[in-house]
């Protein structure tokens, strides 16, 4: 891979008129951005349809697309809205995003675009959908199912469902249908709305020369479509509530651990199917994205299980992965080698190392975490730079750190001094000290958060870990992506060897 590097921002923080980012202007101009700042890569979060506390993290599918990043700019360009169904939007928040009410207003609007199309649709748009829905059959029908039993639930979780349903006896479930279809092929067209935006920012993107890096969770969350069709590949109860729950042990973001709530594998089930979840599941990010990041890769040579009866996660153990048997299936299936980057921060073993190198991913370094253990530990951490290695990518921070305003700002003064003297600066504008160094790295990837380019202070964090509320609802304003920091951007991206066609 050619040295390269990019910013990390999730669609949710566009700009945007509609209370939220989508894929309608706002990404196309931040792709322009990119393109000016020789940038090659957007990092994003899942993109799939949040649920829980609106993480990314906790998605209700696997394979679905986000209908909150569904573009109305779009829809009524494609002639599914009239222009009045746009005239007149709620005052949202532009600094944030009230899921709540985006929410409300945003499915009103899907509704009445169905039903344009519907009216109004041409033979091609037509072909396109009925395409779009065979092509993606195996996990459509499903989760178009799920979705639509759970708005008949009031979005209850499955296993509050009436028992027939939540239990998926087959009758019930086919008389539901029959007498819902209405609510299932809204929610067809709804993903095909996704995809077909998607498709057409994926293309631009690569016409630009910026490639797309996915981020694909290692566990599902339990109130999902996977978890509700296939309960046998998770450890539940004949109930279908885990017994045992994904987490990690206590560590930098928290000293009762994290303990995440997600259903764990039942990797011999999976491994019965021939890793079919995977495979598909693999393919079908890699339709959406370039590079795909695995979230806690450790994950997969061993994982942290703790008993769903207990509060924290600081009663765990750890369990044996699959390994690199899985990933045999993966390559044998898809081919190629995939293109992923291995997140492997946390409790970093011999195993994960001999995992992660077996196969030749490139793993992460976070410059915030080099500059933690001072003054004993000072200039030894893999995380700073004289150790990286080529076959990494380097961040600034990602979307669980602070940013770097908001860490400097924390920091007490021997931390801030060792960073000073290490970077050789007075700090002043340590956001672009700390980019210039990721980017001066060996490592062959380097990237940052939008809010590290900007110099955005703890108000702007995207994520607080071991915290519920007020997290992924972070918006940049249009008018602070200056010139000069495209211009910027640039200028150091050349220096170190990293624009996307190293001639210009």
């Amino acid at each position: 891979m050619h040295r390269t590097s990019g910013i990390l921002l999730h669609p949710t923080s566009l700009p945007s008129p509609f209370g939220i980012g989508d894929l309608g202007t706002g990404a196309y101009r931040f792709v322009d951005f990119l393109a000016a700042a020789g940038q090659g890569l957007w990092q994003m979060l899942p993109l799939g349809p949040t649920g829980y506390h609106d993480s990314p993290y906790q998605c209700t599918s696997a394979f679905a697309g986000n209908p909150l990043l569904i573009s109305p700019q779009r829809l009524l360009e494609a002639g599914w809205l009239d222009p009045e169904d746009l005239a007149t939007v709620p005052d949202f928040a532009t600094d944030r995003v009230e899921y709540e009410a985006v929410g409300a207003w945003k499915r009103a609007l899907l509704e009445r675009a169905w039903q344009g199309f519907e009216a109004r649709a041409t033979a091609p748009q037509r072909a396109a959908y009925a395409a779009f829905c065979e092509s993606h059959r195996d996990w459509l029908e499903d989760f178009v199912l799920y979705n639509g039993l759970k708005g008949f639930h009031e979005q209850r979780p499955w296993t509050q469902w009436a028992r027939d349903y939540a239990l998926r006896d087959p009758g019930a479930l086919a008389r539901w249908a029959v007498e819902h279809g209405e609510v299932l092929a809204l929610q067809r067209f709804v993903q095909f709305c996704f995809f077909e935006q998607w498709q057409a920012l994926r293309d631009y993107a690569r016409a630009r020369g910026v490639r797309l890096v996915g981020d694909m969770p290692i566990f599902v969350a339990h109130d999902s479509s996977e978890v509700w069709t296939h309960p046998h590949w998770f450890e539940l109860d004949a109930e279908g509530e885990p017994t045992v729950v994904a987490g990690v042990p206590p560590d930098y973001f928290s000293d009762t651990g994290q303990r995440w709530g997600n259903p764990l594998y039942r990797w011999s089930a999976l491994a019965a199917d021939d890793y079919a979840f995977w495979v598909a599941r693999l393919r079908q990010v890699l339709e959406l994205v370039d590079l795909v990041r695995v979230d806690h890769f450790r994950g997969f040579a061993g994982y942290w299980e703790i008993p769903a009866d207990e509060p924290t996660a600081v009663n765990g153990r750890w369990v044996a992965g699959p390994g690199m048997q899985l990933f045999g299936v993966l390559h044998d299936a898809l081919g190629d080698e995939p293109p992923l980057i291995a997140e492997d921060l946390g409790v970093i073993t011999e195993d994960v190392e001999a995992l992660r190198d077996g196969l030749g991913l490139p793993g992460m370094a976070i410059l915030q975490f080099g500059f933690e253990d001072v003054p004993e530990g000072f200039g030894r951490s893999y995380f700073l730079p004289h150790h990286h290695r080529r076959r990494q990518a380097v961040y600034t921070g990602t979307h669980d750190n602070n940013t770097l305003r908001g860490w400097w700002d924390s920091r007490d003064e021997s931390v801030r001094r060792h960073a000073r003297v290490y970077l050789n600066t007075d700090g002043h504008e340590i956001h672009w000290d700390f980019i210039r160094c990721a980017l001066g790295s060996v490592a062959e990837m380097a990237l940052f958060p939008l809010q590290d380019v900007l110099g955005l202070g703890a108000e702007a964090c995207m994520n607080r870990p071991g915290t519920a509320e007020g997290n992924w609802e972070w918006r940049f304003r249009e008018e602070m992506l200056e010139t000069g920091s495209a211009e910027r951007l640039r200028a150091l991206s050349r220096l170190f060897g990293r624009l996307p066609h190293p001639e210009d």
